[in-house]
């Protein structure tokens, strides 16, 4: 069959649109609550509507989304498949700064935008649930969770050490401060104390930790937050300041080594700072702890191994020697972190060791064995590990297990520590001094206490206003808006909390709000919470590891608690997309030019073609390079697809009598595509279409019946290509609830086997044979074969050996 292309063609464009419009004005992917048929809940990290929209790596999670949707529905699940928008935050926020567009104004535009362009990827979304966290239908029951956080004791107000930026007038994460200055807009920032609304995260550290193991996500995503929580098992120690009343207390997870303590470091924020830094050390102090400021805690913590640090000139007596030890300040330690305070052991910490060595101080070995070498500052630095105690007093002799635990019991008696488990974890800064986000419904009386509006009362609106850049100070901008901050509650004058809620208020509980998006009533119903969740399938960025799933983790277990959810967790199995890089392998951005609008590539090849590509360029969770010339193949595909069954407008291509052979190709590549696709696959599931195409050619074309099965089982990843081919093949109705093709299980064998064959038990070559090829046939194709003759030359074969599958053996006479 020729494969020569005709004069009507595959017309893409005209296709593609006219199957959008059918699938919107028929609500083809609308998920219908409590139907008989199992469910499968299917959800995109929902996007940021930013002004330069989608790029195609952002294609590449949503395509993958969406061929599990629509393969969901083809093996008879009800399928629940939304979008909305994150579409609070400070970018939209700049940019209305910079624009002097209001926020909302340049949000709904974008949004607009978003829309389109996933529309004209054939995304199977359910469009009747689409929400939005400006919207105040939305950001009502955002509100509304608050209340129950802060009901259980869970939101509260503290001084912390914060990450502030100026020019933006805002607190920023660590992740958005890039050496010391911020993410957005590359502004200075420093460490400042500011009184915030904060989560006890912390609360919930250890249940964060344990459920991870019962969750299908990627192993080193849940590393990532084990990590992040970060728990340890150790000892609190206190150590006296010397000739002082104060005293200071730090964790240690080895204090087994305490013997081997030579100095203390304390925070540069630490409190017990000021009081006992001597007059000689006070201005090198002060002046250290400003540089520190500077910096983001990630920097902190991340920096070159030179680890700096300034004595304060004060001295720490040893818990159990009285010995005493210099105290210094270094910004490797983090107030907010542990106690804000360590001892140094620089024989058995890396950390400690560099410190030791650029100060000068002492490295005492208090463990037998473990010993390295660092040939680098040619010195020995005995390596954290098991070992016998030496030079330890009491513990002198003691395995390293028995010392930790000895230790700490000492330490109770002595009335000097007791042993802990902790966490890296630290309580969430939950607090913006931002006009564009959530307004807290928290309300200062004229005593200072706080009290949380009813929820009757929700929403508490945003105001609408025109100045909403930073005013310079701590303070936020709404805290100019006095008509709106002074109100009355219970007839009392009152003072509106003016601080807005992070971006992540709207994220932490979204894919609650999709399963019933219009109930003014409550945030959703009880009982299709039940039916829905949790979320089978979540699909996006890694990035969002240590904040959005670990915060929506945090919230969905308050409310699993408060009994407004039926399970402790809210999303089932997690896929991380790998990143699309741009043609110069760099990640996408618009400042290095490489940035590719998939509007573009649609116009010029289609959106089917644009699926297909970027499914095909390898495993989904790899990074990949994007080549525009490596879709031209793919659109080729689809072109020879389209002849094999399309002969002109009016006519089919398919053949009447089909080919066994073709058969047997279709039921291997059905079930490679079907074992594929639910492992996703899809590359390997794409190149088994693409080989059974070329074999069709070959073999003489498809029966109609051969085309149904094809394109019902392409239909997942190119659907408007496979939609147009069904109607075409006579059918009146959309293929989008059709079963997935079956197949004849007994078709799927090997057309031909490899045997060895074996002349006296030893292999002398292989043949290939028919699989169903009798006995008499393999041994005459065996003698057959010129090195078999070579070797029965001149002698008699006494017994013909056949083993089926395996061997066949000649074995000779004498």
């Amino acid at each position: 069959m020729s494969d020569s292309p005709n004069a009507t063609g595959y017309r893409f464009a005209e296709i593609e649109a006219r199957w959008q419009e059918y699938w919107q004005k028929n609500q083809s992917f609308k998920a219908k609550d409590f139907a008989s048929k199992p469910k499968y809940y299917i959800l995109d990290m929902f996007p940021y509507p930013s002004g330069s929209g989608l790029h195609v790596g952002h294609v590449e999670g949503y395509t993958a989304s969406d061929i599990m949707s629509r393969f969901k529905r083809m093996q008879g699940f009800n399928v629940l498949h939304p979008m909305g928008w994150d579409a609070f935050g400070l970018p939209a926020e700049q940019y209305a700064i910079k624009t002097n567009t209001h926020p909302r104004v340049s949000t709904a535009k974008n949004i607009a935008t978003y829309t389109d362009q996933l529309r004209r990827l054939g995304l199977s979304y359910d469009w009747q649930r689409e929400i939005n966290t400006t919207d105040p239908q939305y950001y009502r029951w955002t509100q509304w969770i608050f209340s129950k956080l802060y009901a259980k004791g869970l939101a509260y107000q503290a001084e912390m050490a914060v990450n502030w930026c100026p020019e933006l007038g805002t607190v920023l994460a660590d992740e958005e401060v890039v050496d010391g200055k911020s993410e957005v807009g590359s502004f200075p920032v420093e460490r400042r104390k500011i009184k915030q609304w904060v989560l006890r995260i912390t609360e919930y550290a250890e249940r964060l930790l344990k459920d991870l193991e019962g969750l299908d996500w990627p192993e080193s995503t849940k590393e990532m937050q084990r990590n992040w929580i970060g728990r340890s098992e150790g000892c609190y120690l206190d150590f006296a300041v010397d000739g002082s009343d104060s005293s200071f207390r730090v964790f240690t997870t080895r204090q087994d080594t305490l013997w081997g303590v030579s100095f203390c470091v304390l925070a540069p924020e630490h409190p017990l700072v000021a009081a006992i830094v001597s007059d000689s050390q006070r201005d090198a102090v002060s002046s250290y702890a400003t540089a520190s400021a500077r910096k983001s805690n990630l920097e902190r913590l991340t920096q070159s191994k030179v680890k700096s640090g300034v004595a304060t000139g004060a001295f720490a007596l040893h818990p159990a020697t009285k010995r005493r030890l210099p105290i210094f300040v270094a910004d490797y330690v983090l107030a907010d972190y542990g106690t804000g305070a360590v001892m140094g052991v620089p024989a058995h910490d890396a950390r400690d060791h560099e410190f030791a060595l650029n100060h000068g101080l002492p490295i005492v070995d208090v463990i037998e064995d473990g010993r390295t070498v660092d040939t680098s500052k040619e010195v020995h630095l005995v390596a954290i590990g098991k070992g016998r105690m030496k030079n330890s007093g009491f513990i002198n002799g003691l395995s390293t297990s028995e010392a930790l635990l000895e230790v700490a019991a000492w330490a109770e008696r002595e009335g000097c520590g007791q042993g802990a488990v902790t966490y890296r974890l630290r309580d969430w800064i939950f607090s913006r001094q931002r006009y564009w986000g959530e307004p807290f419904p928290i309300v200062h009386d004229e005593s200072g206490n706080t009290v949380c509006i009813k929820d009757e009362d929700l929403p508490v609106l945003l105001p609408e206003i025109d100045d909403f850049r930073p005013t310079g100070t701590f303070a936020p901008p709404l805290a100019t808006r006095t008509e709106w901050v002074n109100t009355v509650v219970d007839g009392k004058s009152v003072r509106r909390e003016a601080n807005i809620m992070p971006q992540w208020a709207g994220s932490c509980w979204y894919y609650l709000r999709f399963l019933d998006p219009s109930n003014d009533d409550a945030a959703w119903d009880k009982d299709k919470e039940s039916y829905w969740m949790p979320v089978d399938l979540y699909v996006g960025g890694v990035e969002h590891a240590n904040l959005h799933l670990l915060y929506a983790r945090f919230w969905h277990k308050v409310l699993f608690d408060a009994g407004l959810v039926s399970h402790p967790e809210p999303f089932k199995r997690l896929v991380h997309p790998g990143i699309i890089l741009g043609e110069n392998n760099e990640k996408m951005s618009k400042s290095k030019g490489n940035v590719v609008n998939p509007n573009a590539v649609v116009a010029q090849w289609g959106a089917d073609s644009l699926r297909l590509f970027e499914m095909f360029l390898g495993p989904i969770e790899q990074t990949k390079p994007w080549q525009t010339r490596g879709i031209v193949g793919i659109h080729r595909f689809l072109n020879r697809l389209w002849r094999l069954i399309i002969k002109d407008d009016k006519a089919l291509a398919c053949i009447v009598k089909g080919n066994h052979q073709l058969e047997q190709h279709l039921a291997r590549m059905l079930k490679k595509v079907v074992e594929d696709t639910e492992a996703m696959q899809f590359n390997t599931a794409i190149a088994a279409m693409m080989e059974f195409v070329n074999a069709a050619y070959k073999l003489g074309g498809l029966t109609v019946e051969q085309a149904e099965r094809l394109v019902l089982v392409l239909s997942p990843y190119a659907p408007h290509i496979a939609e147009e081919l069904w109607l075409r093949l006579g059918h009146s109705t959309s293929l989008v609830d059709h079963p997935l093709p079956a197949y004849d299980p007994k078709l799927i064998v090997a057309d031909t086997i490899s045997l060895a064959v074996m002349i006296d038990g030893r292999l002398r070559g292989k043949i290939s044979v028919p699989a169903d090829a009798s006995r008499a046939e393999v041994l005459a194709l065996a003698r057959d074969q010129e090195f078999t003759k070579r070797y029965l030359a001149g002698h008699k074969v006494q017994k013909e050996i056949f083993v089926p599958g395996k061997i066949v053996n000649f074995v000779l006479g004498a």
